[in-house]
């Protein structure tokens, strides 16, 4: 994965990192100024296709217009589907609103949808783009880091339950994702910050060295130098290579939720709020999970402090007292834990660590163990 740090300067033309699923394949397009191609290369994959345009009101105002202004230059014909920006609208309501739009604006089976936003408007249009008409083809245009280097690849579309995150959904894959890096430049530092907790999550997972590299580099991946592009591009390869072996995620493909049962539990706890964003919890409980690696002797303790100490240098947040308001009580954390879609008939699975860059599947953890774990997070917090 770490091969394509050690060019030097910006690429002379776009990353393109494909995702090998035989008639399902498709391409990851990686660099700056790439929505002014947007419907050139939609072109070129479905001629003369009408697209509606999935977005939320905060993206419109930036991206819209470009989106739009490529698509007509290509000659294709579009229509916008304008939802409200946040974690909120991955529900039934904006999902019924969403799939109505797409069939109002006579969307046929030939034509598809594009998700222009970050990880929310990729799931709920892929999900809505999965489910009207059965089965339309979509595009993902991710505007965030998070959208980027993880949601806007690899096919999970959905939205959530109000027993926890991403409960309702399918596998749809998109059959073209544009990473514009440019895109990035108008997030707020705190979205592209929550958006690095999966840049780092790849590393810690299975990449020791890229974790490394993020170490002595993080600062020119937030600056938007030549090492941001090639960090979303060594997150693409990882996250493409993981999903053309395991699409469906019945194995290897679980690695990737490493901080997600932690984290989920943390998100919905607080609501889908503003409190905690969906990267912040990642953080959260990706530290979470490196400490109760450590806690079951798995890791060393000063291996799961270097982890942490990466999180919280670059400012996000390491400890249940971090989180804006007082964090979930114990009992609610434990039945949204409960709820995850990894529980196998009951029993509880995490992805626990034996090192950076050392993630396994454990599929039977008991409950009072993660509990007793989490109430001695809360004495200490």
């Amino acid at each position: 994965m770490t091969a394509s740090l050690r060019q030097a300067g910006p690429p002379a033309a776009p990353i393109v990192v494909p995702v090998a699923l035989a008639e399902r394949a498709y391409d990851i397009v990686i660099g700056r100024g790439l929505i002014a191609s947007l419907g050139e290369r939609i072109k070129a994959l479905r001629p003369g296709a009408k697209v509606a345009i999935v977005t939320d009101a905060t993206v419109a105002k930036h991206h819209l217009t470009a989106a739009e202004h490529a698509l007509k230059s290509a000659g294709l014909e579009s229509s916008a589907i304008v939802v409200p920006q946040g974690e909120g609208s991955k529900n039934f309501a904006t999902f019924e609103t969403v799939c109505e739009a797409i069939i109002a604006a006579r969307i046929e089976r030939g034509d598809l949808v594009i998700a222009l936003g970050g990880g929310v408007i990729g799931d709920l249009a892929g999900y809505a783009a999965a489910s009207a008409r059965r089965g339309l083809d979509f595009v993902q245009v991710p505007t965030t880091l998070l959208a980027q280097v993880d949601s806007s690849v690899g096919g999970k579309t959905g939205i959530n339950s109000r027993h926890g995150k991403n409960l309702v959904g399918a596998f749809h894959q998109p059959i073209l994702v544009i990473a514009d890096s440019a895109l990035l430049d108008t997030l707020p530092q705190r979205e592209f910050r929550a958006g690095y907790a999966e840049v780092a999550k790849y590393g810690l997972l299975g990449d020791a060295a890229f974790f490394s590299w993020l170490e002595a580099n993080w600062r020119d991946v937030f600056s938007g130098a030549a090492a941001r592009e090639q960090a979303i591009a060594v997150c693409c390869r990882g996250k493409a290579g993981i999903v053309a072996r395991d699409e469906r995620e019945t194995g290897e493909r679980a690695l990737l939720n490493l901080g997600h049962t932690f984290g989920h539990a943390l998100e919905a706890g607080c609501g889908f709020s503003g409190r905690l964003l969906h990267g912040e919890a990642v953080a959260l409980g990706t530290a979470l999970a490196f400490e109760f690696s450590a806690r079951r002797g798995l890791i060393a303790a000063a291996e799961a402090a270097r982890a942490c100490a990466h999180l919280a240098a670059v400012g996000l947040p390491t400890h249940l007292k971090d989180v804006p308001g007082g964090a979930p009580g114990i009992d609610v954390l434990m039945e949204l834990i409960a709820q995850d879609k990894k529980v196998k008939r009951g029993k509880l699975t995490f992805i626990l660590v034996r090192g950076i860059g050392q993630a396994f599947v454990e599929n039977d953890v008991a409950a009072a163990d993660v509990r007793a774990f989490l109430a001695d997070k809360f004495t200490s917090a």
